[in-house]
């Protein structure tokens, strides 16, 4: 398939990097119309229509939400009862979704009613892929979920939207929906009995967000690899420590892979240096132990979140061809949490490691010569300048805050909603903390990508190390990095330099091992 192919909805399942593609406007959606993806929609949509005029008692749609179930709704009010689940959610507070997260709720919401078990009409899910495709981004607050029963509060914002109501982000320009659907001459849609609970119910937001945090987090194993060679060139390191037979004693496949990717990156560049150390400290040592175990939990973590992103989970489920209608919790999010507390664990335990290693390149005390805090200055000039001082204090503040937010959302389950909801997920708060975790992560990393470019120019300066025989990887990595970092030879801001480079790292500027 070509990159920039539509991503076909009610066809294949959707990957990760569907979602992804999406969600930075490299592909666009497009709906299936082939004859059994329209029928399965259709069946469902119309069993819940001759259900209502047969017997009229379905959940959310002529019941009441969660505890209220046992409260009846006249048939007459069907048609209105979703309205008013869109609406009394509407109470989402915090950071409103970036763009891009906001895309990749919409991808995963529409991936997730195509299953066709939701007893959703056609034309729903055709105004979710027009939002999409004309990019009508609904205003959703990040806070307010508890992860079950689903995303209902931030959904809820999908949901109003596509009925007109509340804002929209449009051509970067906050603005009531109506006025946007009117200059593009969309429609909106008259929600269909329990349409609101089958956009509403169900995990798109932390799925939406975990898709994201995926492709970053694979990418900070292979850019930490990279800082780790480095790191251990500058520090003047045994390559050793990465040596095949090394790491075919302990077989872990992605640890391996990490050490191979060290490996590559420092091969016979050190021949003719001594070591300064037998051991190299852990945080060089055992570099791939560390990054290893993130690089080796991205398959289950991508089972995981594909799996959800694939699967229907709101409920009641809708089976149209057997007309029944199966009452479940589906909507809970224990596996998107479960990955999201477990992989910003992971992603804290590369900050920690990335900290340690700048933290031994500017100590004079352990850094094998090179000078205190990096500095570039020399003679008289060398006592007034500090380097990379702050910026290490910086490091270690992103650090800290980045291990704080490690522990793990799930197991704060609050019971809610008069103890209908006795048992929720934190799912979404888990993927939101990851995500946080990751940007400071990126900025640890901005940070010792500074260091370890200065670090090796100073090498290179004292004819320590000659660049012309480091691996090709090296040398090309260096001149990129010093298209961003200039010598730092007298003290200056460094802000600039650090917002530059993690907007590199975000946008997976480099291209590394993969």
């Amino acid at each position: 398939m070509l990159d920039n192919a539509p991503v076909i909805f009610g066809e294949d399942e959707i990957s990760i990097e569907d979602v992804f593609a999406i969600s930075q406007r490299k592909r666009t959606a497009f709906l299936s119309e082939t004859p059994a993806f329209v029928d399965k929609i259709k069946k469902g949509a119309d069993f819940l229509d001759n259900k209502l005029q047969e017997d009229g008692v379905i959940y959310g749609v002529t019941t009441g939400y969660g505890d209220s179930v046992t409260r009846g709704v006249a048939v007459e009010n069907a048609y209105e009862l979703p309205i008013h689940l869109s609406r009394f959610h509407g109470c989402g507070l915090g950071k409103i979704l970036s763009a891009d997260q906001t895309r990749a709720v919409l991808a995963v919401r529409l991936a997730s009613l195509c299953r066709g078990v939701s007893g959703v009409s056609f034309d729903l899910l055709r105004l979710l892929t027009t939002l999409l495709n004309e990019d009508i981004l609904p205003i959703i607050p990040e806070e307010g979920s508890v992860g079950a029963s689903g995303d209902l509060t931030p959904l809820s914002y999908v949901a109003a939207v596509l009925i007109g109501e509340r804002e929209v982000l449009y051509k970067d320009e906050r603005r009531p929906t109506m006025d946007v659907f009117k200059e593009l001459n969309v429609t909106p849609l008259v929600m269909r009995p329990k349409e609101a609970l089958a956009i509403m119910n169900g995990t798109a937001v932390m799925t939406g967000l975990a898709c994201l945090a995926y492709i970053q987090a694979d990418y900070l194993c292979q850019l930490t690899a990279r800082l780790t060679a480095m790191t251990s060139l500058a520090m003047k390191g045994n390559p050793q420590h990465f040596d095949e037979v090394l790491f075919a004693a302990k077989p872990h496949p992605g640890q391996n892979r990490i050490a191979a990717y060290i490996r590559e990156d420092i091969a016979n560049c050190m021949e003719d240096v001594p070591l300064d150390r037998l051991q190299d400290r852990y945080s060089i040592r055992c570099a791939p132990h560390v990054i290893g175990v993130l690089e080796d939990m991205l398959p289950t973590f991508r089972q995981f979140i594909e799996t959800e992103l694939n699967s229907a989970n709101d409920n009641p489920i809708i089976d149209g061809e057997a007309e029944r209608i199966l009452h479940g919790g589906h909507f809970y999010g224990g596996h998107i949490g479960f990955v999201m507390d477990g992989m910003k664990n992971l992603i804290a335990n590369i900050a920690d490691l990335v900290d340690r290693q700048m933290a031994l390149l500017v100590d004079v005390k352990f850094n094998n010569g090179l000078p205190s805090n990096l500095s570039g200055a020399i003679g008289e000039r060398a006592p007034l300048n500090h380097g990379l001082k702050a910026v290490q204090i910086g490091v270690s503040a992103w650090t800290a805050e980045a291990l704080k937010n490690t522990m793990p959302a799930s197991v704060f389950s609050r019971s809610t909603e008069c103890h209908n909801q006795d048992k929720v997920s934190m799912g979404t708060i888990a993927a939101r903390d990851c995500l946080r975790v990751i940007e400071l992560t990126e900025q640890v990393i901005a940070g010792h990508l500074i260091a370890c470019c200065q670090a090796l120019r100073l090498r290179e300066r004292n004819q320590e190390l000659d660049m012309s025989r480091m691996t090709i990887a090296i040398q090309n990595f260096q001149t990129q990095l010093k298209d961003r970092i200039d010598f730092i030879t007298e003290d200056k801001p460094l802000e600039a330099v650090l917002r530059g480079l993690l907007v590199d790292i975000r946008k997976r500027h480099w291209q590394l091992y993969k």
